[in-house]
């Protein structure tokens, strides 16, 4: 049971952290720089935890900027107030990113460029072969180590982690919570404890700082990604935009 556990938790946090770390904070803000050497290995980084639900840097990039442009609007890609639960949501959201991803959808070009892209890794990492690879090798590991069979209920999450991250984070950051700030949409910071979700509940304090490093701006609201993010500027792998 505790290898299953501990497996279920290091996936949960290992891809949150690369999603919010590179997939928004880099590709999607810019929130700092970094040489092309080491944007490669927070890329493959993202490939190998992300596994089965890997989401191009591009794609998310376009729809996320778009998200911040359009927020709670009509043209919002993904706000809650336009669906009637998270599954609409989770479906719409999914239809757009893969418009994004096959070029299928011309971006406002406002919105292009400044993302890292790797056609190799992108293509392999959204392909269908790579995802059932990534799903049948979790499946494997639980087939040796799960002890219970409802362990074996935890597979679909591992097989959707990514796209389960960001409606949660959809859903309740623009639902549930308090706002700090009025920024004309309906963000919300979800909790001011934000660990499970590393940082990326505090959405009212985002949309007013979007490019802002450290997502919490109370002195309770902590922001788990952030001292990381510092400890890398500190021994130069990345550059801040600018300490907060």
């Amino acid at each position: 049971m505790i290898i299953i556990i501990f497996f279920f938790i290091a996936h949960w946090f290992l891809s949150l952290f690369f999603q919010t770390f590179f997939q928004h904070r880099y590709a999607s803000h810019r929130m700092f720089t970094t040489t092309k050497g080491w944007e490669k290995v927070f890329h493959l980084a993202a490939y190998i935890f992300q596994g089965a639900s890997f989401l191009s840097p591009r794609a998310y990039a376009l729809m996320h900027r778009a998200h911040h442009a359009y927020s709670d609007t009509e043209h919002d890609p993904h706000s809650p107030h336009f669906f009637k639960d998270v599954f609409q949501l989770m479906k719409a959201t999914a239809l757009t990113f893969r418009d994004y991803l096959r070029h299928t959808k011309d971006p406002e070009a406002k919105f292009a460029g400044y993302y890292p892209e790797w056609p190799f890794i992108d293509r392999i990492g959204s392909s269908i072969t790579s995802r059932v690879i990534f799903g049948l090798g979790y499946t494997c590991f639980y087939i040796c180590f799960a002890e219970k069979w409802w362990m074996f209920l935890l597979l679909p999450v591992h097989f959707l982690m990514g796209p389960l991250h960001g409606a949660i984070v959809n859903w309740c950051g623009h639902k549930y919570g308090y706002q700090n700030y009025d920024n004309n949409d309906k963000s919300r910071n979800t909790t001011p404890f934000d660990f499970l979700l590393l940082g990326e509940l505090f959405q009212n304090n985002h949309h007013r700082y979007p490019n802002s490093a450290n997502f919490g701006k109370r002195w309770f609201e902590i922001d788990p990604v952030y001292p990381v993010m510092k400890a890398l500027h500190l021994i130069r792998i990345i550059r801040l935009r600018k300490i907060y």
